[in-house]
C-alpha cells in the first residue's frame, strides 16, 4: 500500500483545518498549537504549519510572531467585502434565466426546500442544503461554475452565516428561498432581484446582533495583537 505524500498529508491538514475553522469547530480567536494539532492529526508538524500559512493567506488564521497562531476573528470588513462579491454573482445571474428553466434543475430545487423543513435538522445540513440550492440557481442561469470563485472569497461570511444559524430558525431562510424560486419561476426577473437581495442582505443584521452579544468573535479596528501572561489573551 503506498504511504502518503507530504503533498497529500498537507492537502489532508489543510481541508481538515479549513473545514474546522469554517464550521466553528476552532472558534474565532482560539490558539493553535502545532504540536497538538499534529498529534490529534497523526502528521507531523510540518503540513500542519503550511496548512496554518495557506490559512494565513486567506485571512482565517493569525500568525504573530513570538506570541502564536490563532483563528482570526470574524472580520465585518471582509464579511461585507464576499457579501457585496455574492450578491453581484448571484444578482447578475438572475438576469440570465432562461424563458423555460431545465425541468430537472427546477425539481432539485424543489426536493431542496422540502429537504430544507425536515424537523430536526442541525446547522451544518441546513447550511449544505442552503449552499445547494444557491448554487442550483447559478446553475439554471447557466453560471454554476462562478459558485467556485463565490465559495472560495467567503470564509468570513460563512463564518458569520453560521453564526447566524445558530440564533435564527432555519424556516426563516426556507420562507425566503421560496419567495426566490417563485419569483424565479413566475418570470419575475425584479421580483426575483429583490428578494434576493433582501435575503443575501440578512446577515448583517445577524452581525451587528451576535456581535452585540458575543463581541470577543469579531475583529475591532486595527488588528489586536494577542499578548503572553500565564496564557495567551487577547487585549
Amino acid at each position: 500500500m503506498a504511504r502518503p505524500t507530504s503533498r497529500s498529508n498537507r492537502r489532508t491538514v489543510y481541508e481538515t483545518l479549513r473545514r474546522e475553522v469554517l464550521t466553528l469547530e476552532l472558534p474565532p480567536g482560539s490558539a493553535l498549537s502545532e504540536n497538538e494539532l499534529a498529534a490529534r492529526l497523526g502528521v507531523s508538524r510540518t503540513p500542519v504549519r503550511e496548512s496554518l500559512i495557506l490559512l494565513a493567506e486567506e485571512g482565517l488564521v493569525q500568525v504573530f510572531p513570538q506570541v502564536g497562531s490563532f483563528v482570526s476573528r470574524v472580520d465585518p470588513a471582509r464579511v461585507a467585502d464576499a457579501q457585496f462579491l455574492r450578491e453581484a454573482v448571484e444578482l447578475a445571474s438572475l438576469e440570465d434565466l432562461p424563458a423555460r428553466p431545465d425541468p430537472d434543475l427546477v425539481r432539485e430545487l424543489r426536493e431542496n426546500l422540502s429537504a430544507q423543513r425536515r424537523p430536526g435538522l442541525d446547522v451544518e445540513e441546513f447550511f449544505a442544503l442552503d449552499e445547494a440550492f444557491h448554487h442550483a440557481l447559478l446553475r439554471l442561469s447557466g453560471h454554476g461554475n462562478a459558485w467556485t470563485t463565490v465559495v472560495a472569497a467567503k470564509g468570513h461570511l460563512d463564518r458569520a452565516r453560521r453564526l447566524g444559524l445558530q440564533a435564527t430558525a432555519p424556516p426563516a431562510f426556507t420562507d425566503q428561498h421560496v419567495e426566490i424560486l417563485d419569483a424565479v419561476l413566475a418570470g419575475g426577473v425584479a421580483a426575483a432581484r429583490t428578494a434576493m437581495r433582501a435575503h443575501l442582505r440578512a446577515v448583517f443584521d445577524d452581525v451587528e446582533q451576535i456581535r452585540a452579544r458575543t463581541p470577543e468573535l469579531f475583529a475591532s479596528g486595527p488588528t489586536s495583537v494577542p499578548v503572553r501572561r500565564n496564557v495567551v489573551v487577547w487585549e
